[in-house]
Order: C-alpha cells, then sequence, then structure tokens
C-alpha cells in the first residue's frame, strides 16, 4: 500500500462469498467453516474481473493480492527536469526496478520522433537503467504488428513522450500494440508519459482548447484516450499555460469524470492498488471534481455561450499529497516533526 494514500481502514469483501452462496444453495453449503471455507473458493472463481482487476461491483476498501494490481502511471505535466536528482525520472526508474528495469521509450506523439527519444535514453541511462530501446511506431502499419505482445513481454516499463496525443491514439488506438501494451499494463507494467504522453493515459482525452478565454462548449475538443486510467481526463502544462477553462469545459460535458491539472515538472503516480494517486515533483495538481456538480447549460448552450456549472469541487495539492479518486478524498501527508508554534 503506499503510505502517501491514508487508506481508510473500512468493511472487508468477505460477506460475498455468503452472498454467492446464498444465492446458489445447490452449489455449495455453509453449514460449517470448512464450508464457508469451499464457498470462499468457489465465489472467487466465478467472480468476473473488470478492465483494472478489480471484481466487478466491488468497492473494496483495502488493496487486493499485489499479483492482481495493474501498473502503476506515472502522468507527468511536461518539462519534467532531466539533470539529478530528477526526482520524477528517478520515481519512474524505481517503479520500473532501478538498474534491472527494462524501459520502452516510445516517442509517436512528436514529429521528430528520434530527437525525442534520445533525451530519455540519456537521462535513464545516467541515473541507473542498463536496458532502454526507443520503439518505432511511427505508422499504424508498424502498431499492427501481431508480434508486439512478444515484444512488450520483457519491459517493466514504457514512457510515452510529449508532442501531439492525437498522433498516438490515432496511431496506436486499438492496434495490436496498443492491446499488448493494456494487457502488460494490467499485470503490473510501469506506464509514464508527458506532456502530450499524459493525456492520452485516460479513456477521455483533451485533444486541444482555447485556454484564454472564459469556458465555452467550444473551450476544448475532446477525443478517446488509450484508456489505461477510465474515469479521468488529464490536462498538462496547467497552471504555466491557464489551463483551467478547458479543464471545467471538459468536466462541464462529463461531471462525473474527475478532471486532473498537473503543472510542468509535476506528476502523478497513480497506484491501482491503493485506488489513489500521489502527486511528485515542483508543482501543483488541480482537481476539479465535477461528481457532485448541481446544475450546468452544457447541454442547452450555443457553442460559443459561456458554461455554467455549480457545485464544482477544486482541490490544489503540493508534492507529498495524494488523492483518492474512489473516495474523491484529498489526503495530506502525515507531518514528519511538529509544526512551530506561531509568535503572537
Amino acid at each position: 500500500m503506499n503510505p502517501a494514500c491514508g487508506l481508510m481502514k473500512g468493511p472487508r469483501a468477505w460477506r460475498g462469498p455468503f452472498l454467492w452462496a446464498h444465492k446458489h444453495p445447490a452449489a455449495v453449503k455453509t453449514s460449517s467453516m470448512s464450508d464457508v471455507k469451499v464457498a470462499q473458493q468457489s465465489y472467487r472463481s466465478h467472480r468476473s474481473y473488470d478492465l483494472h482487476g478489480w471484481p466487478e461491483g466491488s468497492c473494496r476498501q483495502e488493496p487486493a493480492p499485489r499479483s492482481r494490481h495493474p501498473g502503476s502511471l506515472v502522468i507527468i505535466g511536461g518539462h519534467e527536469d532531466k539533470e539529478r536528482p530528477a526526482i520524477i525520472l528517478s520515481r519512474v526508474l524505481a517503479l520500473a526496478g532501478g538498474a534491472a528495469a527494462r524501459i520502452a521509450v516510445v516517442p509517436t506523439a512528436s514529429d521528430t520522433p528520434r530527437a525525442a527519444g534520445r533525451p530519455y535514453v540519456e537521462v535513464l541511462s545516467r541515473l541507473g537503467a542498463h536496458t532502454i530501446e526507443v520503439l518505432k511506431l511511427r505508422s499504424r502499419a508498424q502498431a499492427m504488428d501481431p508480434s508486439w505482445p512478444a515484444k512488450l513481454a520483457r519491459a517493466t516499463a514504457v514512457f510515452f513522450t510529449g508532442g501531439d496525443q492525437l498522433r498516438i491514439t490515432s496511431t496506436l488506438g486499438g492496434s495490436w500494440f496498443h492491446r499488448a501494451l493494456a494487457a502488460r499494463q494490467r499485470a503490473g507494467l510501469v506506464v509514464a508519459g508527458t506532456s502530450a504522453g499524459a493525456s492520452m493515459m485516460t479513456d477521455t482525452m483533451i485533444v486541444e482548447g482555447a485556454a484564454d478565454q472564459s469556458p465555452t462548449r467550444n473551450t476544448v475538443h475532446l477525443a478517446v484516450g488509450m484508456g489505461l486510467w477510465p474515469g479521468a481526463v488529464v490536462d498538462q502544462h496547467f497552471s504555466e499555460r491557464g489551463r483551467i477553462g478547458r479543464l471545467l469545459s471538459a468536466v462541464a460535458q462529463n461531471p462525473a469524470v474527475l478532471g486532473v491539472g498537473i503543472d510542468e515538472n509535476t506528476a502523478i503516480e497513480v497506484d491501482f492498488g491503493d485506488r489513489c494517486f500521489k502527486v511528485l515533483g515542483k508543482g501543483t495538481v488541480t482537481v476539479l471534481d465535477g461528481w457532485g456538480a448541481g446544475e450546468t447549460n452544457a447541454s442547452e448552450s450555443r457553442p460559443q455561450e459561456p458554461l455554467a456549472l455549480t457545485a464544482v469541487q477544486l482541490h490544489v495539492l503540493a508534492p507529498t499529497w495524494a488523492f483518492r479518486w474512489a473516495e474523491r478524498q484529498p489526503v495530506a501527508p502525515s507531518p514528519s516533526f511538529p509544526r512551530r508554534e506561531r509568535r503572537s
């Protein structure tokens, strides 16, 4: 469990087997503790699991066994520090296995992929990685190579560079590479991305949008992302480019989606085991939670008319803060030392 996430203790998932046994009396009897264990085993074998390895319909408060956890996502707001200590990239390397990591760099988003991939090979090598490969994925035909599952089988992390996020989804979306990437991430592969490589992580993706105007229905253009983190939408270079208007526009059009704006040289580490993300780096992360929103005129307004959206929760999180997205709850870091009292 990620200690920063500070999950609350809650009801365990042990009641599920009893509910299953109650609905399937012919399949199992629960008259003794040994029979209860049989019921639990039968229940687990019959349950289906969702895209990220959680039992369908579960409200799990505790992490499942580590082998069932999808790999972490490291979503970077762009312009991350590449000189020591290189906090964010060092964390990517640590999650991938340190010196034993096998990292694949994907520069598909860039129109100059060789130049985009080279700096990451250099910095990750300098930080201690021994095996780094820049993947050739410039065309749809290359992405549709059926050998990608075998090629990605030994990778411990995949890193997406910046550029144009639509180039990533239009080239890789639904391809053999995409399927192999999603399958490996569900099995524990770490996936990291910066700038455009951050935006494509979610199932709802911001393609482009004006940052210098009030939110309207046309402020932001949305598309389907790579779907590694369902239920969220990410914007990058957030404070530096004043992008809160376009993130608000995205949330207004679908209040169930969690809006996450990430500053430059800042990242979130998404942990699917704890269903929580932690803030890394130097800047802040802005979270827009529209789940409990009151009213919006998103469907009635004309394209250039201002949007209305009420009762949206806004959180601004600093490094070492965390956010439990399942509970829509920010988590403050535990104090490492007593705070000094202010003098009157």
